[in-house]
């Protein structure tokens, strides 16, 4: 019974999971481009009516995400190691990016509440490009530390916060996450630089978890 809890929670979390990220990469790759070419009629009509239905399944897919994956992560116990860690710090900086910016910035942006549309559109913007990028390299955190053969010591000992490259990765998605709050858009104005940007920082994670 036990097993068919954990597979129930494993089987939620990627479905909320594929929720998740598949209204991300929407609103991302295709309804913000769709945005800069829309008459002004036309997106007026999608952010009152459209916007705020797919941003409803987004932030409570993102809720459901969280929690399940929470209940995974403390169920792993002596099982987690360096990738699932770091997967799962991305995880949740990302859930707190939604109901944190994202989400409070996109009601002013509907006309949900009053505010700098301006302000907001671009506040929310940076930290959901951002999210875009901790993507990437959260799945592959996520699949690495199971099923990638990177990591063959289990047990908390493959989790030493002494670890330079532990310490290094950490500190990157740090960065990343401190732009996404104060920063500039600068290389992920355009869908090309995001998704190149994904790929990058997943490719210095696996170096530097792997070899550092």
């Amino acid at each position: 019974m036990v097993y068919f809890i954990e597979f129930l929670f494993r089987w939620t979390h990627v479905l909320f999971g594929m929720t998740w990220v598949g209204l991300l990469y929407y609103f991302n790759f295709i309804q913000g481009e769709y945005f800069k070419e829309a008459e002004a009629s036309a997106k007026a009509d999608a952010l009152s009516k459209l916007a705020p239905r797919a941003l409803w399944w987004f932030r409570w897919a993102a809720l459901m995400t969280f929690a399940t994956g929470l209940y995974l992560f403390v169920m792993l116990g002596a099982a987690v190691n360096q990738y699932i860690a770091v997967a799962a710090l991305m995880g949740t900086i990302m859930f707190l990016n939604v109901w944190g910016i994202i989400w409070p910035h996109q009601k002013v942006v509907c006309g949900l509440k009053e505010g700098d549309i301006a302000a907001s559109a671009s506040k929310a913007l940076l930290a959901s490009r951002t999210n875009t990028v901790f993507s990437g390299p959260m799945l592959f955190g996520m699949l690495g530390s199971k099923h990638g053969g990177f990591s063959a010591a289990g047990g908390m000992a493959g989790v030493s916060f002494s670890d330079p490259g532990f310490i290094l990765v950490v500190l990157m998605i740090i960065a990343l996450e401190i732009n996404a709050v104060f920063g500039q858009l600068r290389q992920l104005a355009t869908v090309s630089g995001v998704i190149h940007m994904s790929v990058a920082v997943t490719a210095v994670m696996y170096l530097i978890l792997h070899f550092l």
